[in-house]
């Protein structure tokens, strides 16, 4: 008798949903956030432009049929520079976090450490360092 197709994979419980866990939904939209933040750097410190795109349902004049298209969308850099030097903000419901008492940005120094900085920062999302902040920063917003 032969071996079963299925028998040959790897079968597992099914992972729980993000949409099911508030605290997993809010970091993963932060690091979807930061993803963009992180290629923006790049491109800023190749000396390139960065575009973002949507995808939009749009009717085809010609055709007549809805087909989907990319748009491009503005989207505000989270890092700056002050007295020739950079900062950057963590930034959730465009809100800057308080990473300490007071304290909003990351001092980054040259531009060529943005991206390690701004990898760090997704690790330490990625490792649920940033969850306390953004709960803080979803009840202030549910409570308006």
């Amino acid at each position: 008798m032969t071996k079963s197709l299925l028998s040959s994979l790897k079968v597992t419980a099914r992972p729980e949903k993000t949409s099911d866990n508030p605290v997993l939904k809010r970091r993963e939209k932060l690091l979807a956030k930061l993803d963009q933040q992180l290629a923006m750097a790049d491109a800023h410190i190749a000396g390139e432009t960065y575009t973002a795109y949507r995808e939009k349902w749009q009717k085809n004049p010609e055709t007549g049929l809805q087909e989907k298209v990319r748009i491009p969308k503005n989207v505000a850099k989270w890092f700056y520079k002050r007295n020739n030097q950079y900062f950057f903000e963590v930034r959730y419901a465009n809100k800057a976090l308080e990473l300490s008492k007071n304290s909003h940005a990351i001092e980054v120094g040259d531009q060529g450490n943005l991206t390690s900085v701004i990898r760090t920062v997704i690790d330490a999302t990625l490792a649920g360092e940033l969850d306390p902040l953004l709960e803080k920063v979803s009840i202030n917003l549910s409570k308006k």
